[in-house]
């Protein structure tokens, strides 16, 4: 069964909907005979489902009607009008033994999604038929999971290639932000002779999207952004039936760094999402793809002189602290690369740097074309954290230098045994963000049958479990008139009535049995924008239910979060598969830790559960705030077999 309609039909058709009332003609498709669906208007007067007309234009060059010439690059899509009257005929849900509700035909796919129980027990059969046998002991399926999708397989032994063009990519993905950690990395302590997985292995890839409509949505959900402690633009989701989705190339996790030769990976959230939402029938996208863990005994086995990029962060005890590194140029390549680790020195005891690798970033700063002075300049201002992104190539040996090295400075390894000092905890509750919202109460008088006249989305039934918000104000209802109620404000309460902890269709039923008085109190919060989004950001009529942008959702107060925990489990050799990044830092005060990188392979890529651009609330129930990288990581460390993660989940913004 269709994901989106709830009934069955070819991939490529019309979604089949059953209406509850007769629809007027004038809506109606006059080549399949059913309400319009994405309505193209033609330049003799005919409307059509975009659908119909494309698969009848690759056949005739006429109008259906009246046989008019006529091609498909003529007709254009019919105006919003139309589009909102066709969005809002009433249908049935399809599974009638289960579900008796009606709702508008464009929010039928999150009535499927998240709330139809007929939907729910589709899904938990088919499930059941594909894996009639039940997962290995060790993966078992998580609970309340259904609809899981196939494990991508993951190459085992050896390391997996890195092309050259790599470089850039990784460089972004070493962000600049401090505090890039990554419990996923940690080598085993158990054992010389076992193989480690020393490095992340990644590759880059040019990504050439087509579409047919220039202004149809991607369908993929993005986080992350350098005003975000992300850094980088991450795919969180992948939406069924999408663009994306058909072209089958992009996953979440990936991290998109170019659009159209745009380099976004140091752009900020909005910023991107305009990138990403600019219209055109052919998209270029550079993105960065993990392939999982390079195993260290298998590379050293290898005669290949295949690239390998390794993440490696060291952290000096104060700012002219050496890290004991002496870089050089060669002669006949561009770039840097170590020449020599001195003796006691930090960079030697992590163990993690050699000689001969080359230096491709050092925080985020682009160093592919630098000098052994810009990498010692960075470093001596850097405060604490150093992360270093370097590509090793096996069995090549250092050419003379052109001139003297740099002797960088230092400091002591992130992974070693150094002691964790920790400092007196902050008196909040919950990450105190900037404050970027303003709480408004609304009282206003009016006829007992006028409508409050707005949509609303979110709930607690909703698949991120959101606050309750404004998707639209109409120019028919008594908000309109007011004028203070906006689209994205958090419905607080009305007539103080809570609407905080209800779901969608309890939170509907408040508003409209309230609305029915003379007089009505609402309560709300109004989000200030900090970054100041181009105003298209905000106008711009989305194909899907309009929902506040990720960043949004970031400025909420801890009380309208909604924390679930995520239990993994591991086995003894493993490591837990995510990165992190955030956290308390002298020079940024408190952070929240978000969840940037989910390695394929992994327990945390295989439970499904956790999301990149996730928020760690706690670790086994002990608060994260306040904490630094250097007090959680140890906290991530000690958990040998089970951990269980508090996170809050706010959906990316939709491209």
């Amino acid at each position: 069964l269709c994901c989106e309609c709830g009934q069955a039909h070819p991939l490529l058709d019309n979604h089949l909907y059953n209406f509850q009332d007769e629809v007027d003609d004038e809506l109606i498709c006059h080549i399949c005979l059913q309400p319009l669906l994405q309505p193209m208007d033609t330049p003799c007067g005919h409307t059509y489902c975009f659908k119909c007309l494309e698969n009848f234009m690759q056949e005739y060059n006429f109008c259906p009607m009246d046989r008019k010439k006529l091609s498909f690059q003529q007709c254009h899509k019919s105006s919003l009008l139309v589009r909102n009257l066709l969005d809002k005929l009433i249908v049935l849900c399809p599974f009638k033994a289960e579900c008796q509700q009606t709702m508008q035909r464009c929010e039928l796919e999150a009535h499927l999604q998240n709330r139809c129980p007929g939907f729910k027990k589709y899904k938990s059969e088919l499930q059941r038929k594909k894996n009639p046998i039940a997962k290995g002991k060790e993966d078992p399926p998580a609970k309340g999971e259904t609809n899981t999708p196939k494990e991508p397989e993951v190459p085992s032994g050896g390391s997996s290639l890195v092309a050259e063009s790599s470089g850039a990519a990784v460089v972004s993905l070493g962000t600049a932000e401090p505090g890039l950690v990554n419990p996923a990395f940690e080598e085993t302590e158990e054992g010389e002779n076992l193989p480690q997985r020393t490095s992340l292995v990644a590759e880059t890839t040019t990504i050439e999207i087509h579409r047919e409509d220039p202004e149809e949505e991607l369908g993929m959900r993005i986080v992350g952004g350098k005003d975000t402690p992300l850094g980088n633009i991450v795919v969180q989701e992948v939406l069924r039936d999408s663009v994306i989705a058909a072209d089958g190339r992009i996953a979440p996790g990936d991290h998109i760094l170019e659009v159209n030769g745009v380099n976004i990976s140091s752009v900020t959230h909005c910023q991107a999402v305009s990138f990403l939402r600019h219209p055109g029938p052919v998209l270029h996208l550079m993105v960065l793809q993990e392939k999982g863990f390079s195993n260290r005994s298998a590379q050293q086995d290898s005669t290949s002189t295949n690239r390998e990029v390794i993440h490696v962060t060291l952290v000096k005890r104060d700012r002219s602290e050496p890290l004991g590194i002496k870089l050089i140029r060669k002669t006949d390549e561009a770039g840097i690369f170590i020449l020599d680790l001195l003796e006691g020195g930090l960079a030697a005891k992590n163990g993690k740097l050699s000689r001969n690798d080359r230096v491709l970033s050092i925080n985020g700063q682009d160093l592919r074309q630098g000098t052994p002075e810009a990498a010692a300049q960075i470093i001596q201002t850097t405060e604490s954290r150093v992360n270093f992104v370097i590509l090793r190539q096996p069995g090549v040996q250092l050419g003379e230098p052109v001139e003297d090295g740099s002797t960088s400075n230092s400091s002591s390894s992130s992974n070693g045994g150094s002691p964790v000092h920790h400092r007196r905890r902050p008196d909040q509750n919950h990450y105190r963000r900037k404050s970027n919202y303003q709480k408004k109460t609304v009282a206003i008088k009016k006829e007992p049958k006028e409508s409050l006249g707005i949509t609303i989305g979110g709930g607690r039934d909703n698949k991120n479990k959101l606050p309750i918000y404004v998707t639209s104000v109409q120019p028919i209802g008594c908000l309109f008139r007011d004028g203070r109620i906006k689209r994205g404000d958090v419905l607080l309460s009305i007539n103080g009535i809570d609407l905080t902890h209800l779901n969608y269709y309890e939170a509907v039923s408040a508003l409209k049995s309230n609305a029915a008085s003379h007089s009505v109190t609402l309560k709300a919060l109004e989000i200030l924008s900090l970054n100041s989004p181009e105003p298209s950001l905000d106008i711009r009529e989305q194909g899907f239910s309009w929902s506040p942008l990720w960043i949004t959702w970031l400025g909420l107060p801890s009380y309208l979060h909604f924390c679930q925990d995520v239990v993994l489990s591991k086995g003894n050799l493993e490591s837990w598969g995510f990165s992190i990044v955030g956290g308390f830092e002298e020079s940024k005060g408190n952070q929240p830790f978000f969840i940037k990188t989910i390695v394929p392979g992994t327990p945390a890529f295989r439970d499904r559960k956790l999301k990149c651009g996730d928020e760690i609330v706690a670790v086994n129930g002990v608060p994260a705030i306040g904490m630094s990288n250097s007090e959680l990581i140890p906290m991530l460390k000690e958990q040998r077999n089970k951990v269980t993660l508090t996170v809050v989940s706010w959906p990316g913004s939709l491209v």
